[in-house]
């Protein structure tokens, strides 16, 4: 005789366990760059807790990047470390102070632009990741941007960039794991204050890092996040997004609202949401120039061994002026992709390319 006896409605079936497993396990695949195999023992042994099972991961993998690719740095990360460093660390060896070819005078047009480079660097993947590091510093001699907002960092990238790019100030946003940073070019950007604005829901340790800054007496509100990966997070991301909109929105009128990261975003998500009038996708107000369209494209870039073609516009640029009568007004007047060449390595700076863009008062 069947049973009409119902399950404990406070218990989890075995088919929604196995189906929810799963699913933590292609998620911290998809993080980490490794396999079901080494997921599932790691959250296994966390009692499958992705935050703590990730932890876990990156610090052991910590050891090995020191040993192998910064071998060079001489260092190790502390156990504490402040979130702005104000001093750089002994015995630096700036990679990115003026060469001998960039110190010319700049024209008064290119003095008082404000210059911003947007960068997923992936710190998660560690394959040559010091000679990567380099890259990004000869970008930043190349290019010599006010302000470059960066995602996927990891302590011993950061580690590097405090001895090699003293010029800049670093401000993180965490210190586990993996996280996201901004730099600021201390001759030109004055530092104020920063925050960090968590997600409630977040599953992959995500955030929205927020810094006060003043550039040429003006007032700006610099923010870069990474917002949750994977086709499956759509309904985080866009709340993500959210929160990052309603930020740029309430800042004072006159404050500058520049936003920068990788957000995962496909273009049906946004419209979703929406973008307010107030905000604008600098990629969009400067024409959708085909050539800045794909920041993530398995076509050209090698870094990623997989079996499929995906070009994507994931890393995005957001816009909102001052309104304030008197106060100038920030407008876009050049975007380019950068990181295009692969380094003597074989392999590319990072699985995305960077996003340079370049804004004047209108």
């Amino acid at each position: 005789m069947a049973s009409n006896v119902a399950p404990e409605p406070d218990k989890p079936s075995v088919s929604n366990v196995e189906r929810s497993r799963r699913r933590l396990c292609d998620e911290f695949a998809a993080l980490t760059g490794s396999d079901s195999a080494v997921a599932q023992c790691y959250l296994a042994d966390h009692e499958w807790e992705m935050q703590r099972a990730l932890n876990s991961f990156f610090d052991a993998d910590l050891e090995k990047v020191f040993e192998e690719d910064f071998a060079d740095c001489g260092t190790s990360p502390p156990k504490k470390r402040q979130k702005v460093e104000e001093k750089p660390p002994a015995d630096c060896v700036d990679l990115t102070a003026d060469s001998p070819a960039s110190t010319r005078k700049p024209s008064d047009e290119d003095d008082s632009k404000l210059s911003v480079i947007s960068w997923n660097v992936d710190g998660l993947d560690t394959d040559n990741l010091g000679e990567r590091a380099r890259g990004l510093c000869s970008f930043l001699v190349l290019y010599t941007p006010d302000v470059v907002l960066l995602q996927e960092l990891i302590p011993p990238y950061v580690q590097y960039l405090k001895k090699r790019a003293v010029s800049y100030l670093i401000i993180e946003g965490g210190e586990d794991g993996y996280f996201t940073g901004i730099m600021l070019k201390k001759t030109r950007v004055r530092f104020l204050e920063s925050e960090i604005v968590s997600y409630p829901t977040t599953q992959m340790m995500r955030n929205l890092l927020v810094a006060q800054v003043t550039f040429k007496g003006q007032k700006l509100c610099l923010m870069t996040s990474h917002l949750e990966s994977c086709k499956g997070q759509a309904e985080e991301r866009m709340k993500q997004l959210r929160v990052v909109i309603q930020r740029m929105r309430e800042a004072p009128d006159d404050v500058t609202v520049l936003f920068g990261g990788d957000t995962n975003l496909r273009d049906t998500e946004v419209a979703k949401v929406g973008l307010p009038p107030s905000v604008c996708d600098v990629w969009e107000r400067l024409g959708k120039q085909e050539h800045c369209r794909y920041t993530w494209d398995t076509k050209a870039n090698s870094n990623k061994k997989v079996p499929y073609i995906s070009r994507c516009r994931f890393d995005r640029v957001y816009l909102r002026p001052a309104a304030k009568d008197g106060v100038p007004r920030l407008a876009p007047d050049h975007m380019a992709l950068v990181g295009l060449d692969k380094l003597d390595c074989g392999r590319f700076t990072s699985d995305h390319w960077g996003i340079y863009c370049s804004f004047s008062s209108a």
